[in-house]
């Protein structure tokens, strides 16, 4: 039995490491516990600079006082009102770059239902988002373009 979930284990563990999306999980201290290779990937910073660290490194800071206010409340309460929700958030690169991310959030619990940990699955979606942008741009261009013709 130990075999099996031990294997079952492994899987999981490989497919977090090697997940597409970033997968990022912080424990109730706020401090990173996993930070996968998309996540390397997408934020420009190593797991060995960003493990133990806080999310800081990759929040903007106009938005931390809303995060870790959010946080502690989670921590409170063990319940958060973004649960099944896709969230849609500026973040930050390594370089300062900022990108457009959309995340789920879960709650981890351990085997006493206590509250361990974080977890997010992050998606960047920078391009899609200034796509979108330019493309209302383009329409906004356009009405105006057909009200001036319709006079």
């Amino acid at each position: 039995m130990l075999d099996k979930a031990q294997a079952a284990f492994d899987i999981g563990a490989s497919m977090v490491h090697h997940a597409g999306d970033a997968v990022v999980v912080v424990d109730p201290a706020g401090r990173v516990t996993v930070w996968n290779e998309a996540a390397e990937t997408m934020f420009g910073r190593s797991s060995r600079e960003v493990l133990g660290a806080t999310l800081d490194l990759i929040i903007p800071h106009n938005l931390r006082d809303r995060h870790w206010t959010g946080f502690r409340q989670t921590l409170a309460t063990g319940d958060t009102q973004y649960a099944g929700r896709t969230l849609a958030v500026p973040a930050l690169r390594a370089d300062g770059t900022r990108i457009s991310i959309e995340f789920t959030v879960s709650l981890l619990r351990d085997e006493r239902d206590e509250l361990v940990g974080i977890g997010a699955i992050i998606r960047d979606v920078t391009t899609r988002w200034e796509e979108q942008r330019a493309l209302k741009r383009r329409v906004a261009e356009l009405e105006t373009e057909l009200a001036t013709l319709r006079r």
